[in-house]
Parts: C-alpha cells; structure tokens; sequence
C-alpha cells in the first residue's frame, strides 16, 4: 500500500529528520520526496510505500499528529487509492 504525506508550517531545523525517522522507525520506505521553503515556510510531500510497515494505519496516523504537535506543523497522511480517486471525479 502507498501513501502520500505531507508536511506544511514555519521552517526550522530537524523538521524532515523528526518526520524521516518516524518512517524509518516503522519500516516504511520513501519513494518520493520534494520539499521547498516559500518564504519562511516549510512544504514536504511524500509518496511512500507501507507495505513492510510494522505498525497499522491509524497508529502511524495517531503517532504522526502527536509529531506535528510537537514540531508545530501540519502533517497529513492519505492512502493513495483514496487520494487518486478523489482526484478524479
């Protein structure tokens, strides 16, 4: 299964390693990633592959919005299938 995240707020230092590793932590793998700053702000959207996960969908999405929260930035996790369908009506 493939996901997309993303990741918006105020740029500061550690934001794609806190991110990164909470990936690597539950053995998913990036297949994509391009991030930028516009101003001072911090944009990253991911596609990544959950299939070797070790953890279940809304644990990762529980464990991903307590590390926004503690990051102070928005991050948003979706299933590509829903992320492709929703985009094609």
């Amino acid at each position: 299964m493939k996901s997309f995240i993303t990741v918006l707020g105020k740029d500061k230092v550690g934001i794609i390693h806190e991110v990164t590793s909470v990936l690597s932590e539950n053995s998913i793998n990036i297949l994509d990633i391009n991030q930028t700053l516009m101003h001072e702000y911090f944009t990253m959207i991911m596609l990544v592959d959950m299939s070797k996960m070790t953890t279940d969908f809304k644990a990762l999405k529980n464990i991903l919005e307590a590390k926004a929260a503690e990051l102070d930035v928005s991050i948003k996790i979706q299933r590509e299938n829903i992320f492709t369908s929703m985009h094609q009506i």
